[in-house]
This record gives C-alpha cells, sequence and structure tokens, in this order.
C-alpha cells in the first residue's frame, strides 16, 4: 500500500474508512470508470491463514453469487502483492445501528420497511443456500433515500459446507445469536430470521432485548429467558409487527417462520388496519404428564401386598454412590457446555478476560491517523464513514474537533466512536445590517474579503437612509464561513431616492438652481464651460452665472446613490 497508492493499476486508494476483525476497508476510485470504490482488503498479518484466507474468499463467492437491490454489489476481486482484496459499491450513509442510536426507537412504518427490504434479501441469500449468520443493525447500512443493503458475507456458509470456526459451531454477534447456535447447532435458515427477528425488536425498542456484563451471560439469555414482548417497552406497536418479532424469535426454530418468504408476506399486511385486532401470539408449551389414575380395587391390592424386606445398608450405599456418580456426570456434561460456549465467545472477540469497558480517550485535537492508533490500542475503533467536518476558528484542516461519545466516557470495548473533523480556520461573518454601510460599500468590502462569494441585492423599504444595508440572507451574522470557498449572500437594502429632474432649472441662476436640487436631497455638481475658441461676438451673446444644460437632462429620472451627482453647466 505504498507508492501512489493505487491497487492493481487501477484503484486509487483515498481514504481509511473502517476496520473489522479480519481486513481494513478503504475508499478508492476506480481510474478506469471513474466511478467511487470500496475495497476490502485482508490483512497483512493473516495473508498467510488458510482458515482467514478462505473464508475471505468465500465472502467475495457467497456475495458475487447474489443479485438484490438490498445486498451490496460486489465489482472485483483479487490478489495484488499478496494482499486479498474485494472491490464493492461504495455506500454513502450511517449503519442501521448508529440510526438506532441517534434515534431510538423507529416509526412503526420505517421499521416495517427496512424489515421487508432485508428479509427480501436474506429470502434471495436463502433461495441460493447462502445462510449469512451475522445479521445485526451493525451490517446493514441507510442510505439517504431510505434504501439499505446488507454487508458483510465474511462468515456466511452453504448449506452443507465446512464450518470455518475452531470451535465448529457459533459465529456472529452474541446479542442477535439464536439458542440453538449458542448450543452448538449448525446454522440454518432459522438461525438467520432469529437474527431478523432481534433486529425488528431493536428498531422498535431502540436497544436490543438481553444484556449482560458479560456475553455468555446474554447467551445463556438467549437459550433460557422467555422473550420481552416489544410492545411493554414501546406500546405503539401494533399487535401484529409484535407477533411477527415473537414467531421469528421462538426458542423452538421450528415454531418460527419456515423461510423468509413467509416472514415476509406476514410484513406486507401487518399494519393493515382489518389486522389491528390480532390476539397476541403465544406458543403452546408441552403439558406435564398427569399421574395415572389409580383404581380403588387397584389401591386396596396395593395397599394388602406384603410389605418389602427392608433394604440393607450396603444397597443403600450402592444406591447413594450411584445417585453421585449421575450428579458428577450430569456437572461435568454441563461443564462442558459451559466451558465451549465460553471458548467460542472468546474467539469470536465479543468475550474477554478483564473490564470489557474502556474510558473514550482523549483525541481531540489530534490527526485521524493519530486517533486510530489510540483508539486501537484501547480496543476502539473510528467510524470513518460517517464523518461530520466543521469550520473552526483556531483549529487546522484535519483535527478532530469532538468525539461521540465524549472524552471519558465509560463505554463497551469495540465501541465505534464519530468524530467531528476541522474542514480549516473559517471567519466569522459580518453582520452588515449593524455596520451602517451602503449596499455599495458592502459590496466592495465583499469583493475584497471574499472574492469568491456571490453577492446578490434586494431593495426592501424600511425609512432608513437610502441606499443603506437593512439585513442579510444566506449566511447569517456569527457564522463561521470559508474565505477561499464560493458561497451566496443576498443583501436588503434601503431603495436609493428617484427623481426626476425640473425642467425649470435651464436658464435659472445657478446659485438658484443647486439650491433647488439640494433641497430634493440630490447631490450636485458645478462646471464651467471652456469659453476658448468662441468669437467675441458668440462670447457677448452668452449668458453668464445661469445654468445651460445638465447631467442629466431635465425631464429625465435619476436615481441618487452614494457616489453619483447631478451635474450643472454654466458660462
Amino acid at each position: 500500500m505504498s507508492g501512489k497508492n493505487v491497487i492493481a493499476n487501477r484503484y486509487e486508494v483515498i481514504e481509511h474508512i473502517g476496520k473489522g476483525g479480519m481486513a481494513d476497508v478503504f475508499k478508492a476510485i476506480d481510474t478506469i470508470l471513474n466511478r467511487e470504490v470500496a475495497i476490502k482488503i485482508l490483512r497483512a498479518d493473516l495473508s498467510t491463514d488458510a482458515v482467514s484466507i478462505l473464508r475471505f474468499e468465500r465472502e467475495a463467492q457467497a456475495a458475487t453469487a447474489l443479485s438484490h437491490p438490498n445486498i451490496v454489489e460486489i465489482y472485483d476481486v483479487g490478489d495484488y502483492k499478496g494482499h486479498h482484496f474485494i472491490v464493492m459499491e461504495y455506500l454513502p450513509g450511517r449503519t442501521l445501528k448508529q440510526v438506532i442510536r441517534a434515534r431510538g426507537p423507529l416509526l412503526n412504518e420505517e421499521a416495517v420497511d427496512i424489515m421487508k427490504q432485508l428479509t427480501s434479501a436474506v429470502a434471495e441469500a436463502h433461495s441460493r443456500n447462502i445462510i449469512h449468520r451475522d445479521l445485526k443493525p451493525q451490517n446493514v447500512i441507510v442510505k439517504a433515500d431510505g434504501s439499505v443493503k446488507i454487508l458483510d458475507f465474511g462468515i456466511a456458509i452453504a448449506k452443507g459446507s465446512m464450518q470455518l470456526t475452531q470451535a465448529n459451531n457459533v459465529m456472529g454477534s452474541v446479542h442477535y445469536l439464536a439458542p440453538e447456535l449458542a448450543k452448538g447447532e449448525s446454522a440454518s435458515p432459522q438461525s438467520d430470521i432469529y437474527a431478523l427477528g432481534i433486529v425488528l425488536y431493536e428498531m422498535l425498542a431502540g436497544d436490543v432485548p438481553f444484556k449482560a456484563d458479560q456475553a455468555v451471560q446474554v447467551a445463556l439469555k438467549h437459550m433460557r429467558e422467555p422473550f420481552p414482548r416489544v410492545r411493554d417497552i414501546n406500546p405503539t406497536v401494533p399487535q401484529p409487527v409484535e407477533n411477527i418479532i415473537m414467531k421469528a424469535t421462538a426458542k423452538d426454530p421450528r415454531q418460527r417462520y419456515e423461510s423468509c418468504v413467509e416472514m415476509y408476506r406476514d410484513l406486507q399486511t401487518c399494519l393493515r388496519p382489518e389486522r389491528a385486532n390480532e390476539k397476541p401470539l403465544v406458543f403452546d408449551q408441552p403439558e406435564p404428564k398427569k399421574p395415572r389414575e389409580t383404581k380403588p380395587k387397584q389401591e386396596a391390592e396395593i395397599r394388602n401386598q406384603p410389605k418389602p424386606n427392608r433394604i440393607s445398608r450396603e444397597e443403600k450405599l450402592q444406591k447413594e454412590r450411584e445417585r453421585r456418580k449421575l450428579l458428577i456426570i450430569i456437572g461435568a456434561v454441563a461443564a462442558v457446555i459451559f466451558i465451549g460456549i465460553i471458548a467460542t465467545l472468546f474467539m469470536m472477540g465479543i468475550l474477554h478476560f478483564g473490564p470489557n469497558t474502556v474510558l473514550v480517550p482523549d483525541i481531540e485535537g489530534l490527526t485521524r491517523e493519530e486517533a486510530r492508533v489510540i483508539c486501537e490500542e484501547n480496543d476502539l475503533s473510528l467510524d470513518e464513514v460517517n464523518v461530520v467536518y466543521e469550520l473552526t476558528e483556531n483549529l487546522e484542516n484535519g483535527r478532530i474537533i469532538s468525539v461521540d461519545p465524549p472524552f471519558n466516557t465509560e463505554v463497551e470495548k469495540g465501541t465505534i466512536l464519530t468524530i467531528t473533523v476541522s474542514s480549516g480556520i473559517g471567519e466569522r461573518m459580518e453582520n452588515f445590517g449593524n455596520m451602517q454601510m451602503t449596499v455599495g460599500r458592502a459590496q466592495e468590502y465583499i469583493a475584497e474579503k471574499y472574492p469568491l462569494l456571490k453577492v446578490n441585492v434586494r431593495e426592501e423599504d424600511t425609512g432608513i437612509s437610502p441606499g443603506m444595508v437593512t439585513r442579510q440572507e444566506g449566511i447569517e451574522p456569527g457564522t463561521l464561513y470559508n474565505p477561499a470557498a464560493t458561497g451566496e449572500l443576498t443583501l436588503y437594502f434601503q431603495p436609493y431616492l428617484s427623481v426626476t429632474i425640473p425642467d425649470d432649472i435651464i436658464g435659472k441662476p445657478l446659485n438658484e438652481a443647486k439650491e433647488q436640487l439640494e433641497g430634493m436631497n440630490l447631490r450636485v455638481d458645478v462646471r464651467n464651460r471652456d469659453t476658448a475658441g468662441m468669437s467675441q461676438q458668440e462670447i457677448d451673446e452668452l449668458k453668464f452665472g445661469v445654468v445651460i444644460t445638465s447631467e442629466p437632462t431635465p425631464g429625465s429620472t435619476y436615481v441618487q446613490r452614494e457616489n453619483n451627482y447631478v451635474v450643472l453647466f454654466y458660462y
């Protein structure tokens, strides 16, 4: 990744935008097709690991086998100087997780619409025997138009293919983990449907259904605890929508939707008025076996049977030893299952030794590269897709202004931090309405200080002195503005005085005509005509000291601006 940062003589790397467990993601330009792309590059330390390479190749194979408007499109795959890479469409936007964190519960209609897109996409994958296995809001991009795209098929499997984990069982995030996966069973379409049910719950509740201090406790909750009802948290959720969540997240996979197609069809009608009175969905639990009835005659026979001899001490000891042996076996089996879950969660990076939280480091004022290094040291990462850029008064371009969550906040390891970055040092825009400045002078001032700023002028009668700026629009006073940037500003000003030059000034004594015009609030200049070149006869016929003509001429309309005059000519 050195030199000109061009991969395969085609993809020019622009910036680092993300990092996962296996790969780094970069924004780049496809120099042949002249379009933005995202490139996922397998980390160098994994480039010789056969399982990691196989998982990386499987992601490319899984995604390229799919063509759906709600699944990220793969353009190219390859190996460049020992680095395996996948080229995919660049998706500006926020993850669904970021949307939920920012807004809390989504509108019912919005959540259902997103879920219809997701079930449609997953149904397409299932139709090609591909199980995603890591469906969660972090792997869903929400675009500006409301459409969504599923990312990351890195742990997807085809039915019957080899599992790519050392534990050979569980993958994905523990908060979206189906109970059967936590028990070590194979992934299936129903385990993807369970994860979709969790995602729908999170969109409507604003949080995941099961939380605990340790990941293994979350996994056990998925296996043992009843699934919470979303209407207890968000009563605005219609009953049919809650029923969809309950069916998708049934503990028994056989009680879930048979397919994503069936779930999609349920989503299509869940908000219709005719389903408003639907009853809450409750799954039938197996009834406990009733004790066999004993007839009176049988009871008498039992009572009349001879009592057995006392059990010998040796028999009692033998039974006690067998009971203890059975308890030891049961305890050992439970311990193996528990250790297996913990080991799997460690390998997934979900469970850690020691505390699972860290304090957000102070990265304000640092460059993004400096902040990235510090965050990685603290098991955190930067959201480099949804960066906010703002002008500052004293922080140079590229420096971090603020971070969310804020500095010194306690967060879980693996948290993605949102940053606001300086786009340069700006200047506070003046308030031209308070500067006692004419519109002409204001235009000159702006042209000198903000040469790329387009200025529009509009008249507005407020009764103040003619030509004075009254207010501005486009860039509010006090706003930080980049003098080197283009922009547009509208200045409103008091209309200038407009009059008709009177006809009777011609022939009037110069002083009288000047006083007459000045009485009309006009600025007047007088100029003497030169008599050089005239004959004495012509000079004798001239009238001296009176107005002989004017500019503008009598009868014409004149607008009195700050830099013009009515000129009177005389001999």
